[in-house]
């Protein structure tokens, strides 16, 4: 006899099938606020959940002494009560890779727009052709530096295709070996040199105790005045006030965001009134290619579990503030460098 499953969203065809060949029971949840979680979990004391968007905490691990199993459909796992879960004996999966390709392409694409003042574009080129054509600042991402904090699945992949833009690429990761790193890309232990070298500084570090309002007043007066901030990774590591003084204030160039602090959007957050701030709604990991990767792998998780396997992407506790570091170093070949410049 399979499991009851609780879908506060409804999750794609790959997953529920999975879960319906297994012999589990779909719940579809009354909606996804934590007060409707909640009461379903209540009503049907399910065995697991896969959860999208949804904050989980304590409240609503504890209200169900059945509950075995929660995923976390995606990569980010901060709005996730990991340690409650833990404490009632809930494993707690996730699905790392579904959505990495999508961010790092949404990072990449960023970069891209603030590299062609596009806000700016969109608000002159009707009024004022020839000033949008000729006059608003337009650089090329060639021989350009970004630094990226944060080289997992995702930063990994936007070295890479910064690589194949021919551009400089700086990683930082306290704990991640330089061996990991991908090839091409200088490994630095200096998180100041990020902020100070970078003409994009992009972020893809979780929100946690060492990196909670990281990018602060003097992080962004290290940064170049032409230079961008990039963040698709959580917006409580930026100290948005500061970075709103910054942008609008000639400080940095702008900055290019897929996640902010309030989600939704406050409609008075300032930051919508500068035309150097590009704002998405948290979209990086909201492809369908994505989606559907990601529905796959949080129902195959689920039924590792049943079948007493072991799952293929727990979550763990860490404790960033005691996790082993390292400060080796690895400095790309540059023999090959320039050889498409022209």
């Amino acid at each position: 006899m399979g499991w009851k499953i609780l879908l506060p969203q409804e999750i794609k065809e790959e997953g529920t099938q999975l879960l319906l060949d297994a012999g589990h029971e779909l719940i579809q949840g009354r909606g996804f606020e934590p007060e409707d979680v909640l009461a379903d979990m209540k009503e049907h004391q399910p065995d697991a959940m896969i959860v999208r968007i949804t904050p989980i905490n304590r409240e609503i691990i504890e209200s169900n002494p059945n509950l075995k199993v929660i995923v976390r459909h995606g990569a980010g796992f901060d709005a996730l009560d990991v340690k409650a879960c833990h404490d009632n004996g809930v494993q707690t999966l996730y699905a790392p890779v579904a959505n990495s390709t999508s961010v790092a392409e949404t990072a990449l694409m960023l970069i891209l727009e603030c590299s062609r003042n596009v806000l700016r574009l969109r608000k002159t080129w009707v009024s004022d052709y020839y000033k949008a054509k000729l006059k608003i600042h337009k650089t090329t991402l060639n021989g350009k530096t970004v630094g990226i904090i944060g080289c997992g699945n995702i930063g990994s992949r936007l070295a890479k295709r910064a690589l194949a833009m021919e551009m400089n690429v700086l990683a930082y990761d306290p704990y991640k070996k330089a061996a990991d790193f991908p090839d091409g890309v200088e490994v630095v232990r200096d998180l100041d040199r990020i902020f100070k070298e970078s003409d994009y500084v992009s972020l893809h570090c979780p929100n946690t105790s060492v990196t909670k309002n990281m990018v602060n007043k003097d992080r962004l007066s290290q940064m170049k005045s032409t230079a961008f901030l990039i963040n698709t990774a959580r917006g409580g590591v930026v100290v948005e006030e500061d970075l709103y003084e910054a942008c609008k204030n000639g400080l940095i160039a702008g900055a290019g965001l897929d996640a902010i602090r309030q989600e939704p959007v406050d409609p008075e957050n300032p930051l919508l009134t500068l035309d150097n701030v590009i704002i998405y709604p948290h979209i990086g990991g909201n492809t369908v290619e994505a989606a559907h990767r990601a529905s796959y792998f949080s129902a195959m998780g689920i039924n590792e579990v049943f079948e007493g396997k072991k799952p293929t992407w727990p979550i763990h506790d860490i404790d960033y503030e005691t996790a082993p570091t390292y400060d080796d170093v690895k400095v790309p070949d540059t023999s090959q460098a320039g050889m498409f410049d022209f």
